[in-house]
């Protein structure tokens, strides 16, 4: 194997060690207003916070066929009694039994899958430069935060007006590890991103990293992966991670991330 590839795949075995470890649990923010989130054994589950509810495992590879359907099971029964549909995050690194065969007998349908990227803090550019005329800004109001989902409902066609809402909240119970950004023109928002800045953990997870068609390819995203990776530097954080679109993963690739996994979510929704 050539030195950079066997460099490459080192770096793939750290950086999903980390990530296995260090993010396959709790959200890493404190709940919202209405929020709330348990463990269940290997699983841990959150719910109140959004539409539906969330859940987390480490690999169970450990757990029996009968085990890991007794698990799906509770988790549906769980859900069902609320009235509410909820994600169950796979990723495709895992060596459980049968895992997604067993939920879509469980009724659960897929969504789109999203690659795992992971970067060194140190090897992320840290400058963030933006073209003439747009500026970014971290953002605090309600507002702002509403401003930041019909950006969002745009650009992927779906109603994502309720991530206003829980963007707002999770910043007000978050102020030191959630940090919501904007790019604008003129006034106009063009650009939007996240970062949650890991607490216990050596992570900054980038999310809602989204531009509108007609901006992009101007190193709008590109300036406002830089401006997280330098807060996640002042943190002293390690590692970067994004669960991103086929639009993003080439973009992140070419700024030093690494592509180590893929990760689809699950939907289980309540019978009409």
């Amino acid at each position: 194997m050539p030195a950079a590839q066997d460099e490459r795949a080192e770096d793939r075995a750290e950086f999903l060690g980390a990530f296995d470890a260090q993010r396959r649990g709790p959200l890493a923010v404190k709940m919202p207003p209405g929020g709330h989130e348990e463990s269940d054994g290997p699983l841990y589950r959150s719910w109140g916070w959004a539409p539906r509810g969330f859940v987390m495992t480490t690999d169970l590879e450990s757990l029996g066929g009968p085990e890991l359907d007794a698990l799906i099971e509770r988790q549906v029964e769980f859900f069902s009694e609320l009235g509410s549909a909820f994600e169950w995050k796979t990723f495709s690194h895992d060596r459980t039994d049968d895992l997604v065969g067993r939920l879509v007998r469980a009724g659960f349908v897929p969504e789109e899958r999203e690659s795992l990227l992971i970067g060194r803090v140190a090897d992320v550019d840290q400058s963030p430069q933006t073209p003439p005329g747009v500026s970014l800004r971290q953002v605090h109001t309600r507002s702002d935060a509403e401003r930041m989902a019909e950006l969002l409902t745009v650009v992927s066609g779906e109603d994502c007006s309720f991530l206003g809402e829980a963007f707002y909240n999770d910043a007000q119970a978050n102020p030191d590890t959630v940090v919501l950004l904007v790019a604008e023109a003129q006034g106009v928002v063009v650009c939007t991103a996240r970062v949650n800045l890991v607490l216990g953990s050596e992570f900054a997870s980038l999310w809602a990293g989204s531009t509108l068609v007609e901006w992009r390819h101007q190193g709008i995203y590109r300036a406002t992966v830089a401006y997280r990776a330098q807060l996640a530097a002042e943190r002293g954080l390690r590692y970067l991670q994004v669960d991103a679109s086929e639009n993003s993963r080439p973009i992140l690739e070419r700024l030093g991330f690494l592509t180590v996994a893929s990760t689809t979510p699950y939907i289980w929704s309540p019978p009409h």
